[in-house]
C-alpha cells in the first residue's frame, strides 16, 4: 500500500476540498493507495470568511503550526499532493524545500493570478511565480479545466486533466422533486461566487413579466430582481440534492476574464448528473461541459432570455436535456471514470 499524505488548504467545508481530495479516499483505497488529508485552515476560517465577521486568529495560528506538524511527518509517507497552495505568502521554492517527498500539484482555478491581480498584488515581485516555481518541481499536476492544463503544461510536461467531478451514484436524479406551477431557476455556489448573478438581474426580471418565476440561491446572496421570487437557502450537505433536483434549469453565469476562465464548471456537473439541464455563458470548461444535447449557452441577456424562455416553454425539452446531461456526467465527469487516473499520477508520484 503507498501512502499518500494530501495537503489542503481549507477544511472539509470547502467543495474544493471535498471534491479535489476528500471522495478520492475510498477509490484509491482499492487501487492501493491510502491517502490520508490534512487541511490547513480549518472551517472555522472559512465560516468567517462568508460571514464576514472576525477571523479566528487564534485558531489560524494552530492550524499553522499544524501545518509545520504535517510537514515533519511527511517522511513517514511515500508522496504527497498539493492542493492550491502548500502554505499563503510562501515563495515556491521554498515550499518545495519543505517537502521532502516528490509531490503532485494539483489546482481547480487560476491560483496563478493570486499574486498577480486584486488585493494581493502587491506582492507580485516575490510572489508573481509562485506557482510556476511550485509546479515546475512537481512529479505531476493535476490541473481541473483544460485551460488550467494547458498553463500547467507550460511548466511541468507531466501534466494531467483531471475535472473535478461527483459521485454520480450519489447525484441521482429525483423526478419527484419537480412539476411545480412555478419556473425555477437554481443556483449553488458560495458567497464569493454569487456576484456572478448579477448578470442574471435584467433576463429574469424580463422573464418575470411573463409569469411566475422563482430563484432559488444556495450558499450565496442573490441580488434583487423584479417579478421574481427569490429565495436564498444556506448550503448544507444533507439538502443540497434535493434542493438541486427541485430546480427546472440550472444556471451558471460567468464574466469572460481570465479568472473566470479558470473555473471548472462544477455547479454545471452537479445539475446535470441530477438531470437538470444547464444554462451557462460561453466562458472556460462551460465550453467543454455542455453540448446543444444538454443545455444551452448564452452570452449577452438577450440570450440568456430566450434561453430561459425556451426551457421554461418546453419541458419536453428539458427532460430530454435532463437525461442528456446525467448521460454526459456519467461518462465524462463521474468519480469512477477519474479514480484511475489519479490512481495513475499517484502511483507515478510515488516510483519517484
Amino acid at each position: 500500500m503507498i501512502k499518500v499524505l494530501g495537503f489542503a488548504i481549507y477544511g472539509p467545508l470547502a467543495a474544493s476540498t471535498r471534491y479535489r481530495l476528500g471522495q478520492y479516499v475510498a477509490g484509491l483505497a482499492r487501487l492501493g493507495i491510502d491517502l490520508h488529508i490534512r487541511h490547513l485552515l480549518g472551517d472555522s476560517y472559512l465560516r468567517a470568511q462568508f460571514n464576514g465577521t472576525a477571523l479566528p486568529i487564534g485558531a489560524m495560528v494552530v492550524d499553522g503550526l499544524r501545518r509545520m506538524a504535517d510537514l515533519w511527518q511527511l517522511e513517514k509517507y511515500d508522496a504527497a499532493m498539493v492542493h492550491c497552495e502548500l502554505i499563503p505568502m510562501m515563495p515556491g521554492l521554498l515550499e518545495r524545500a519543505m517537502l521532502c517527498r516528490p509531490y503532485v500539484y494539483d489546482f481547480d482555478d487560476a491560483f496563478y493570478l493570486r499574486y498577480r491581480i486584486g488585493r494581493m498584488r502587491m506582492a507580485s515581485p516575490i510572489l508573481g511565480t509562485k506557482f510556476d516555481t511550485f509546479m515546475a518541481g512537481a512529479s505531476a499536476v493535476t490541473a481541473g479545466n483544460h485551460i488550467l492544463d494547458g498553463y500547467a503544461k507550460q511548466y511541468n510536461a507531466n501534466t494531467y486533466y483531471l475535472p473535478t467531478v461527483v459521485d454520480a451514484n450519489r447525484y441521482v436524479p429525483e423526478k419527484a422533486n419537480r412539476g411545480s406551477s412555478v419556473f425555477t431557476v437554481g443556483w449553488i455556489g458560495s458567497p464569493s461566487t454569487a456576484v456572478y448573478l448579477g448578470g442574471l438581474v435584467a433576463p429574469l426580471a424580463a422573464l418575470g413579466l411573463e409569469g411566475a418565476v422563482r430563484l432559488m440561491v444556495i450558499g450565496g446572496v442573490a441580488p434583487k430582481i423584479p417579478n421574481v421570487t427569490v429565495i436564498e437557502l444556506e448550503w448544507n450537505e444533507t439538502t443540497e440534492l434535493d434542493l438541486i433536483n427541485s430546480f427546472d434549469v440550472g444556471v451558471m453565469p460567468l464574466p469572460d476574464d481570465e479568472w473566470a476562465r479558470g473555473k471548472c464548471a462544477f455547479k454545471l456537473i452537479q445539475y446535470m448528473a441530477c438531470a437538470v439541464p444547464v444554462i451557462a455563458s460561453p466562458v472556460g470548461a462551460n465550453v467543454d461541459v455542455v453540448t446543444s444535447e444538454c443545455g444551452l449557452l448564452a452570452a449577452s441577456e438577450q440570450e440568456w432570455l430566450d434561453a430561459l424562455r425556451l426551457l421554461r416553454d418546453q419541458p419536453r425539452m428539458r427532460a430530454h436535456a435532463g437525461m442528456a446531461a446525467r448521460q454526459r456526467v456519467i461518462e465524462h465527469y463521474s468519480l469512477e471514470k477519474n479514480v484511475p487516473v489519479l490512481g495513475a499520477v499517484l502511483h507515478g508520484a510515488a516510483k519517484g
